[in-house]
């Protein structure tokens, strides 16, 4: 997603992505990884259970997933991916570029 970021920038949309682990530990990863986007701590999963993202098979982590939240706050679309498998960026253009 870091690659591609500017890019989804120019299709007037945001990236950010939600993590699991405490700030500091976000906070690390996020610098570690040179990563440019926001990438919030939800420590206690508020948002990964209001988006039903918890991994059944590790309650401690959210699942990988996409979102493309429109301007009106409805999901225009959304990508729920497992760890192996995640969706391409490119196809996160696609959608956005149907807005």
């Amino acid at each position: 997603m870091q690659d591609n970021y500017e890019e989804i920038k120019s299709n007037n949309a945001e990236l950010f992505a939600i993590s699991s682990e405490n700030v500091s530990i976000t906070k690390e990863t996020t610098e570690n990884e040179g990563l440019t986007y926001p990438v919030l701590a939800d420590t206690y999963k508020d948002a990964i259970n209001a988006y039903n993202v918890l991994d059944q098979t590790n309650e401690t982590i959210a699942r990988p997933a996409a979102y493309i939240i429109a301007q009106d706050g409805s999901v225009a679309w959304k990508s729920l991916d497992s760890f192996s498998n995640r969706v391409p960026t490119a196809t996160i253009l696609t959608e956005l570029g149907k807005l």
